[in-house]
């Protein structure tokens, strides 16, 4: 961890939901002026894709059908390590980006002069100095094995975490809507990641500073034939924080300002599902701020 570059993480399953706290982070430095460095899990995913598919067809053939983005042979957990832990000491490091779709392809071509195409990654290019604090966003951020602990080097650590049907609910509407996968696709996709979502997804959210998770109040107990993703108005967000005292967590404060909110345990705060980025607003932007001034005092 570093007091003078803060790292912030925050980590989700596929579908999770992680871009909504992306959004609210994206408004706390617009409004308190914060220059991050914006890092994207995909960024450190082992294979482009196409190599992708070969290194999956391999592993199936070697009798390996779980092989998957989620798991440890498929990323590069020792360079997002390496990452978190120069950015933390020096305020700089590498980057890269993984291009989704052609317009970033054309973005980035531009901006760097190459000719790279949608499913793969651009050079590594030197983060620039000057920046605040990096924030990450993606599958991995609070990742930990035998070889690599990227969690160590995290000052602030925010989990997505749906229950497990709402976030195969978004997955699949997701997938369907934005890729055109069928239903068939990404229940086999779902199945492949199992094992992998078990061992580094999961464990994850155990390391988290705080997690937010999205709670239907709807029927969700086949979320492979469900037609509509719950509403906000159908879920309720339980907050958990895993040390309050760490931040100053003011719970009375909370409870008067988000309506019809309620306490659960000494640590976690329910609130309405439509209420899910003011909550998160209200009780990010201090940390961010206080995170903020001290790393500008200990410079």
């Amino acid at each position: 961890m570093s007091l003078k570059h803060p790292v912030v993480a925050v980590t989700g399953s596929s579908g999770a939901g992680t871009s909504t706290v992306k959004r609210a982070f994206e408004h706390i430095f617009f409004r308190e002026k914060i220059n991050p460095v914006i890092l994207e899990g995909d960024s450190f995913h082992r294979y482009e894709r196409g190599p992708m598919k070969e290194a999956m067809q391999e592993a199936e053939k070697n009798g390996n059908k779980h092989f998957s983005h989620f798991g440890e042979d498929a990323n590069l957990f020792d360079k997002l390590e390496a990452l978190f832990k120069n950015y933390g000491a020096t305020g700089t490091g590498q980057k890269r980006y993984y291009l989704h779709s052609q317009p970033e392809a054309d973005e980035h071509n531009a901006r760097l002069g190459t000719s790279k195409k949608p499913g793969e990654f651009t050079p590594w290019e030197d983060i620039p100095s000057g920046s605040d604090l990096l924030f990450y966003e993606g599958l991995h951020g609070l990742v930990k094995t035998d070889k690599c602990n990227a969690a160590q080097h995290v000052d602030l650590g925010i989990g997505v975490v749906p229950i497990v049907n709402l976030e195969w609910i978004q997955k699949i509407h997701r997938d369907n809507a934005e890729r055109g996968y069928s239903a068939e696709v990404i229940v086999d996709t779902i199945l492949r990641r199992m094992p992998d979502y078990v061992h580094y997804i999961t464990p994850q959210f155990s390391l988290t500073d705080i997690n937010f998770q999205r709670v239907s109040t709807v029927d969700t107990s086949n979320p492979f034939i469900t037609r509509d993703i719950p509403t906000p108005d159908e879920s309720l967000i339980v907050i958990r924080f895993k040390k309050p005292e760490k931040f100053g967590i003011d719970f009375p404060f909370l409870l008067n300002m988000i309506h019809n909110s309620f306490m659960s345990r000494r640590n976690t705060i329910v609130v309405p599902g439509g209420k899910m980025s003011m909550a998160m607003e209200i009780i990010l932007t201090p940390i961010i701020h206080d995170m903020i001034e001290k790393s500008k005092k200990a410079r």
